[in-house]
């Protein structure tokens, strides 16, 4: 019954996880293929929005994009009807967006540019022309910063982000092997995903994949042709939760109730009930109901906690 703990080690977060800065490199190979998704749909160089990522939230350290996953700096303005939040900038207590997760922001980004008829010109650009892009952002008023466009080519070239436009993205894994990215097309030719780097696994007869450095729910949600609230849901988390390193992450809906050879799990010490469906596959409501548990409430240390069948 333990051997599942090696998928499982990952329900406790330490301080210091939160505390730790992300370094550029990580943001970017953290972002790099929703900057290419945006830029399927744009025309947005994705270089271009993966430096103003880096500039903007200083590489998603920013207490702006950490607490309010604003990675763009973009003001409220009259047209924005989603929460908000207050910072000095230029001036006092200037409002600026807040969104739900990361991706929001990014998604904001590309409407933002492209429903705002100052940007109207940059569209006219070659896509893979960055420098011209970063020039035109800066002449458009994008940011005060006299070297705005500078900066964005220096943080392009510096991490050759011109890659991005042509679509080839920055291995997230370092130890991946050919087998790893192999695959078939419909005619059975034989075909390479640089993005289908993760094993999938099976818990209770549920598909699910162990988080790597680097990985987002959104990531994972492109790699593996899902939509990331699916993630959201399957994992029973909250909107804008990332998983840490080894955590199990399951890729479709988790079971209402264990099989016959797994009816009870005496708790260990630190142990939650999220961290207990997460074990063994099963939907955390049915979970809570089976042990006539409140949401919300956990369990004590040595309590016996029923998977298959109800608490009598």
């Amino acid at each position: 019954m333990r051997q599942i703990l090696s998928f499982s080690l990952f329900i406790l977060l330490s301080v210091s996880a939160f505390s730790q800065k992300i370094t550029r490199d990580e943001y970017i190979r953290q972002w790099q293929l929703v900057a290419i998704e945006e830029m399927n749909r744009s025309g947005i160089p994705a270089s271009i929005t993966m430096a103003q990522g880096c500039l903007e939230s200083g590489n998603g350290n920013s207490e702006l994009s950490r607490k309010s996953n604003n990675h763009f700096g973009i003001k409220c303005k009259s047209s924005w009807k989603g929460k908000k939040v207050y910072y000095d900038d230029d001036r006092r207590n200037e409002c600026f967006r807040s969104y739900r997760s990361v991706k929001d922001s990014y998604i904001d980004h590309t409407n933002f540019l492209m429903e705002n008829p100052r940007y109207a010109g940059l569209f006219l650009l070659d896509p893979t022309d960055y420098k011209s892009w970063a020039k035109g952002l800066k002449r458009a008023g994008y940011a005060t910063a006299h070297d705005y466009d500078k900066r964005l080519i220096r943080i392009i070239e510096e991490n050759k982000l011109h890659r991005l436009d042509k679509k080839m993205t920055f291995n997230p894994m370092g130890g991946q092997t050919a087998h790893n990215l192999l695959g078939t097309d419909n005619s059975g030719a034989l075909t390479i995903s640089p993005f289908k780097t993760h094993k999938v696994t099976t818990i209770n007869r549920v598909k699910a994949v162990v988080a790597q450095k680097g990985d987002t729910y959104e990531m994972l949600a492109q790699e593996l042709g899902l939509k990331d609230w699916e993630l959201y849901k399957f994992n029973d988390q909250r909107p804008g939760y990332q998983p840490v390193v080894n955590e199990v992450v399951y890729v479709q809906h988790k079971k209402k109730r264990t099989t016959k050879d797994q009816l009870t799990h005496r708790v260990q010490q630190g142990e939650t009930m999220h961290y207990i469906s997460q074990l063994y596959g099963i939907k955390l409501n049915p979970l809570y109901r089976r042990n006539n548990m409140k949401r919300g409430e956990q369990p004590q240390t040595g309590q016996v906690i029923y998977l298959r069948n109800k608490k009598k």
